[in-house]
């Protein structure tokens, strides 16, 4: 117990006086996985919104196969973006592997099946609700997407910010393709796991309580938003 309360001081410590490889690894945590959720979002809003309106050839498979993609596991994802990125792969001429360009791509492909797929979702109860409306305005199948993207805005944001929790959290997809180097490429998640195998335990928590800090107020902050959206249009 006195090791823990040591360590659980240091990481205060480091914490609150602003340590400079504890910022810095914060600072480009935050970069990446913001980064990637926000390409995730360009991709995933308007994919989710086409599956819920437009009807085509092989639509179920598709949806079947986002909703698969949901689960699938991140060093899968990151082992395809190593030998695509690799110089054997067909992208190894850019040579973005071991970058944070290549967390982000990885980190884009995990959280665009899950925004794309509660988009869907999203967007397929408000069109029940009110297509009728929309149709009876004369409001075609592109309008109607992006009008009920933004009656749905406050669901997707918390869609989005699903995302932005599983990209957070990542450890094996980044580990892969960024290589976990000092001052390059070592984020949160990938730190964290490194202190605690060398008994680093004053930095793996000071990360930890911090990945803690910014998940649950963000989570947070998303719910309080809804539920005084909710509040605003009741009244």
């Amino acid at each position: 117990m006195t090791d823990l309360y040591a360590a659980l001081a240091a990481a205060s410590s480091l914490i609150f006086s602003f340590d400079r490889d504890l910022v810095e690894i914060v600072l480009l945590s935050l970069r990446v996985s913001l980064t990637a959720v926000a390409a995730a979002a360009i991709i995933g809003l308007p994919l989710g919104g086409a599956l819920a309106l437009f009807p085509f050839r092989g639509r179920k498979a598709v949806m079947v196969a986002i909703s698969a993609l949901m689960g699938l596991p991140p060093v899968v994802v990151g082992l395809v973006v190593y030998l695509m990125l690799s110089r054997a792969g067909p992208f190894g001429a850019l040579g973005l592997l071991f970058t944070p360009t290549a967390m982000i791509i990885a980190q884009c492909l995990l959280v665009i099946p899950i925004i794309a797929a509660l988009t869907r979702q999203t967007v397929e109860d408000l069109w029940e609700e009110l297509g009728e409306q929309l149709r009876s305005l004369g409001a075609g199948p592109w309008r109607a997407l992006w009008t009920l993207l933004w009656e749905g805005r406050f669901s997707l944001f918390t869609a989005v910010l699903a995302g932005f929790g599983r990209a957070s959290a990542e450890v094996g997809a980044v580990m892969i393709v960024g290589g976990n180097i000092d001052h390059v490429t070592r984020v949160m998640t990938t730190a964290i796991a490194l202190e605690t195998s060398k008994g680093d335990l004053a930095l793996a928590l000071g990360l930890g309580i911090i990945l803690i800090i910014l998940s649950t107020g963000i989570n947070g902050g998303a719910f309080l938003l809804k539920e005084a959206a909710q509040k605003s249009q009741m009244s």
